[in-house]
């Protein structure tokens, strides 16, 4: 960046860009000054009379307000010839009738001024806005908003999805309950605001492997206030909840990656409770967080044209004729042109301890004492049930896999007030530090054989396997059940599919190798559900 502009690959200047937001409820245009990195944002916000989101309303509301916001954000571009060197819209994901007409918009004016037109993924904007502000270089993301909940990091030229939602949205889930009592749209700061004069109640907690699921939580949460429940405590129940799943997810994203850098996206993320459970979470594994401010939070074209100049600069614009929106625009699916690959960072190795995502590891020469310590951002009774029942049950799939003829350690000692497990020392590295596909294929064929006894691993990433120069051996079955059916077996392949895309350069072969194995031993009924798993896009 030269010091008032980004120079384009074709010798242009980007000086300033034009975003237009237009995915769902906001109306939004802004011009994004690259020199004083200065942002102006107009919004027109939809706003229901009552429940949630209409989308024939949404629409209404885009098609009324988009044309004004764009030309005041026009006006106070200045009088340059033209005004503005690009335009940015949010291409999707979001409601299609309400993509359309903003991308409409962003075509008229392109054409308007003779610039160029810059597709944009909004999911990878909310990320891009956080990296952008904070300074940070390789940080997960977090993005929890109304209809999305996934966790980003970057690797080998794209954003990978570490984890996300099996079904709804978090801020979608939250509506629901609100909808259920009544309450008008958002119902989010309301119920935060219910929830600071609550008492913790209990309600579905559903972490899989890197994956969440907030369809239960809400129906769990209205059917408590029918039982009886204060609603005060209903609200808290649901915070403390959904929130605790997310900052779980996210420290195993941390974790994974060796991850020391955080951002937070999306509209959820303007919840105090949740800033402060991953605020506590960052600080108790020594990350850094950076939280946007709420304007940035929330769905706006700032962060559109921020990424929009990025892209820009880099020669990434869409011709009018191949500019149809996409309301199922993965952020996975976006070539990450503007920043330097720079490659996997080292995996960290230490001697003696090892900080996993919810435990700490000390090794010594032959044994591995694993304790579940206490995770200070979860509700205290939430986070004992959770060491408790995860400590038992780990120790329990640890024998039985074993038995089955899958390479586990061997037991010595089970505290579960401490949470925690004693076991032999096996392996000399993890198998995210010797990534090769013989290794790999281990894997898938040890969960065949898992499946077909009825367990489930519960989170098979590339930290939970060790290796020895003639064994693979799984570890960490904390999140592991007992089941026969083949959606929970396939929820296996798909979160090793998963890490292995988000920490091998050499994923596209590494991931294929996983159905090839699994199919040798294993059910085909379970490769596929995992096709219809993974063709979902299930945080849309």
């Amino acid at each position: 960046m030269c010091s008032f502009c980004w120079l384009a690959h074709d010798g242009q200047m980007v000086r300033r860009v034009l975003g237009i937001e237009g995915t769902a409820w906001a109306a939004s245009a802004a011009v994004f000054d690259v020199g004083a990195d200065d942002l102006t944002i107009h919004t027109e916000a939809y706003e229901p009379d009552s429940g949630g989101l209409h989308p024939r309303e949404a629409a209404e509301h885009m098609s009324e307000h988009i044309p004004a916001v764009i030309e005041r954000a026009l006006d106070g571009a200045g009088h340059g010839d033209p005004p503005i060197d690009a335009v940015a819209f949010s291409r999707g994901p979001g409601l299609g009738p309400c993509l359309r007409i903003a991308a409409t918009a962003a075509r008229s004016v392109a054409q308007r001024y003779d610039v160029p037109l810059v597709g944009v993924n909004h999911m990878v904007a909310h990320l891009e806005i956080g990296r952008h502000q904070s300074g940070f270089e390789d940080p997960v993301c977090l993005n929890a908003s109304g209809a999305n909940a996934h966790v980003l990091a970057y690797r080998a030229g794209r954003y990978r999805v570490l984890g996300e939602t099996m079904d709804t949205g978090v801020g979608n889930a939250i509506d629901k309950f609100t909808r259920h009592l009544g309450w008008s749209h958002p119902g989010g700061p309301k119920v935060e605001d219910r929830a600071k004069k609550g008492e913790y109640v209990k309600l579905p907690y559903v972490v899989k492997g890197m994956d969440f699921s907030f369809a239960g939580i809400s129906s769990a949460a209205a059917e408590a206030v029918d039982d009886g429940v204060p609603v005060a405590n209903v609200c808290r129940g649901l915070e403390e909840t959904a929130f605790a799943m997310l900052t779980e997810v996210t420290e195993r994203a941390l974790s994974l990656t060796d991850g020391e850098q955080l951002v937070l996206g999306g509209g959820v993320g303007q919840n105090e409770r949740l800033q402060g459970m991953l605020r506590s979470m960052c600080e108790q594994r020594g990350a850094d967080l950076f939280v946007p401010e709420s304007r940035f939070l929330r769905d706006n074209a700032g962060m559109i044209a921020v990424l929009g100049a990025k892209m820009a600069a880099a020669g990434d614009t869409v011709n009018i004729a191949d500019s149809a929106v996409d309301a199922d625009f993965r952020p996975d699916e976006v070539p990450v042109t503007w920043r330097e690959d720079a490659g996997l960072a080292p995996v960290a190795t230490v001697a003696d301890r090892i900080q996993g995502a919810e435990a700490t590891v000390s090794v010594d020469s032959a044994t591995v004492t694993k304790r579940r310590s206490p995770r200070a951002y979860r509700h205290p009774t939430l986070d004992a049930r959770l060491r408790r029942e995860r400590t038992r049950q780990e120790a329990r799939l640890i024998h039985e896999a074993r038995t089955e003829g899958v390479p586990t350690p061997v037991l010595s000692d089970v505290d579960l007030h401490e949470g925690s497990l004693t076991m032999e020392r096996v392996g000399d590295r993890e198998l995210r530090a010797s990534l090769d596909e013989l290794r790999v294929r281990d894997v898938a064929r040890h969960l065949a054989t898992l499946h077909r006894a009825g367990m489930v691993h519960g989170d098979p990433t590339t930290r939970n396997v060790r290796l020895s120069d003639t064994r693979t051996y799984l570890l960490d079955f904390g999140l592991g059940y007992y089941s026969r059916d083949a959606e929970d077996h396939a929820m296996d392949l798909h979160v090793l599919r998963q890490s292995l895309a988000g920490t091998a350069e050499n994923a596209d072969r590494l991931v294929p190798a996983v159905r090839d194995a699994y199919a040798e031993i294993g059910e085909s009924a379970v490769l596929n559900r995992l096709d219809d798993i993974e063709g979902r896009g299930r945080y849309r």
